[in-house]
């Protein structure tokens, strides 16, 4: 069974240690985990519909839809501020640090642009968030929106650049690749933020044996009671895992079902 970071692998690094925290999970489950490289551009859908995977990151969003069929495992809980010790996550909106926009409505009107539109942190809680500003009278609120940015790096990018004013960014991949290669956020800031959200987590493919779920999911919850982890959890701003299952992600499903109601299926 393989294994693979490549979500939150935001440097060489970064993605050293997701590796060593795989091996100690998977040899503390007493399963054997293959990690895969499986870098950028290649297509993440491809790796989530692999039969063979035992412990692979994979968005909430797509899990809810049904996208792949897969066993959530564990999701991580970041050790930032906002999580408040709790597997979650948000997407920060971030604009050039020299913009001179105050507010989220300041932007109105720009541009900005979305990731995929199976991606939580770049297009459903991007969209959701938007939805409380429009009204009959203001069906769109940018004149130009760039869809299928694909990546949050492509996202970071874009911003920085000036090809867009907003953009939507998972806020632990933001908090990771702020910490670990600064000087690629040195030039954007958080203009606002939306509500939290379940955690990304750690997937097994649906045919998994049910002997190896449970016991690669007791080892990512009790991960944090580990001698091996403190050494891991600084590098990766990890307090621990929390078990997830198919259910945890179905809230994710209510936002779009939000949008779609209102006649928003894409941000605009």
């Amino acid at each position: 069974m393989i294994a693979n970071a490549r979500m939150y692998a935001v440097t060489p690094a970064v993605e050293a240690a997701w590796r060593t925290l795989l091996g100690h999970v998977a040899a503390d489950a007493g399963v054997t985990l293959d990690y895969l490289p499986y870098p950028a551009p290649r297509p993440l859908e491809d790796l989530w519909r692999r039969p063979d995977m035992g412990a692979v990151f994979m968005c909430g969003f797509p899990v809810a839809l049904g996208l792949a069929p897969v066993i959530p495992l564990a999701a991580p809980i970041p050790r930032l501020p906002w999580a408040q010790r709790r597997a979650v996550y948000r997407t920060d909106l971030i604009v050039r640090s020299d913009a001179p926009y105050q507010t989220l409505e300041d932007t109105f009107g720009g541009r900005s642009g979305w990731t995929v539109a199976h991606s939580h942190s770049g297009f459903n809680a991007f969209r959701h968030h938007l939805l409380g500003y429009r009204s009959a009278a203001r069906p769109a609120l940018y004149r130009e929106m760039a869809g299928n940015l694909v990546t949050a790096r492509k996202v970071l990018d874009s911003v920085r650049e000036g090809l867009i004013d907003v953009g939507p960014l998972d806020a632990y991949w933001h908090a990771l690749i702020a910490r670990h290669d600064p000087e690629i956020t040195r030039g954007v800031r958080i203009l606002a933020a939306t509500a939290t959200a379940p955690m990304p987590a750690f997937v097994a493919a649906a045919g998994a044996p049910a002997q190896t779920v449970a016991r690669l999911r007791a080892a990512f919850t009790a991960a944090a009671t580990r001698p091996w982890f403190a050494a891991l959890a600084e590098p990766l701003l990890l307090g621990g895992f929390a078990a997830v299952d198919l259910d945890t992600f179905a809230p994710l499903l209510e936002w779009d079902r939000e949008a779609q109601a209102a006649g928003y299926p894409l941000p605009a």
